[in-house]
């Protein structure tokens, strides 16, 4: 956006829902999302660090207020998975507590100013394009629903065996007699078990990508109002804080949605049919 360009609200939304985008081997077939990768990384180092730098501080005695934090943290988790995941895998807990801790980070990067940060991008990095929420990138919530899902495979053969898995696809849910539908009923079972493999993380990836986009349209038509004048700006300025405190609730549900699905499709993994 030029200095002193004045843009139509298309054009304004448009601006700012643009993504920073290189292709890959300097060809426009496959394109990257610069922006995007840097804000999750970001994201991560924060998140993970401050989780590793309370860990190296850990004592045995009186807990700091840090490590009390992530204290209460981890115990929340561990109680939330109780009633779900019946496994014997000691590594579901971890996974479901790091993509609580990722998403909450991925998403309080909606948090940030859009046109203040929009500014400091133009000015100090000269970059025109930059989005601030990985979550809101469609990319981004499928690629942590696809890593579900590959986890899901996993502990499906882990527990049932290949030979098992491999039963079950063609088996569930009618089975497989009698025999003279064993033909049709397999159809039938691998076409159910299809739609349902699918579902999964395209519902998983699709609730959060909607939710944090919405709210990031919801930020830019706020903004808007600082073009229609003292009065707009005023009122868009005290609807924008609104939006910011009921935000504070958005960002960690949908982390907390997404982080319940994964453990409940984990443990669907280790059900025998």
């Amino acid at each position: 956006m030029a200095a002193g360009t004045e843009l139509t609200a298309t054009e304004y939304i448009n601006h700012h829902l643009s993504f920073f985008q290189k292709g890959v081997g300097g060809t426009s077939f496959w394109t990257v999302n610069v922006d995007t990768l840097v804000m999750t990384l970001v994201a991560g180092v924060l998140a993970f660090g401050f989780m590793w730098l309370v860990t190296r501080r850990a004592t045995a005695g009186v807990p700091s207020k840090r490590q009390a934090f992530v204290e209460l943290s981890i115990g929340w988790v561990h109680e939330q998975f109780k009633d779900l995941y019946h496994g014997p895998s000691k590594l579901v807990a971890p996974i479901g507590l790091t993509t609580f801790v990722l998403v909450v980070m991925l998403n309080a990067m909606d948090w940030l100013p859009i046109d203040f940060m929009a500014l400091i991008y133009r000015k100090v990095f000269h970059l025109d394009h930059w989005r601030n929420t990985p979550t809101a990138d469609v990319n981004t919530t499928f690629a942590l629903a696809l890593s579900v899902f590959g986890l899901m495979i996993f502990y499906s053969i882990k527990v049932k065996g290949l030979g098992g898995w491999l039963h079950e696809l063609i088996s569930t849910p009618f089975g497989l007699k009698p025999l003279w539908a064993s033909p049709l009923l397999l159809c039938a079972n691998l076409l159910f078990q299809v739609v349902e493999y699918v579902s999964k993380p395209l519902s998983h990836s699709l609730r959060l990508f909607g939710n944090m986009y919405a709210s990031e349209i919801i930020f830019l038509l706020l903004g808007m109002w600082a073009a229609t004048g003292v009065v707009g700006a005023f009122w868009g300025g005290v609807f924008h804080v609104g939006w910011a405190i009921f935000h504070l609730l958005i960002v960690p549900l949908q982390a907390y949605i997404f982080m319940m699905l994964t453990v409940v499709y984990i443990a669907m993994a280790h059900e025998q049919h």
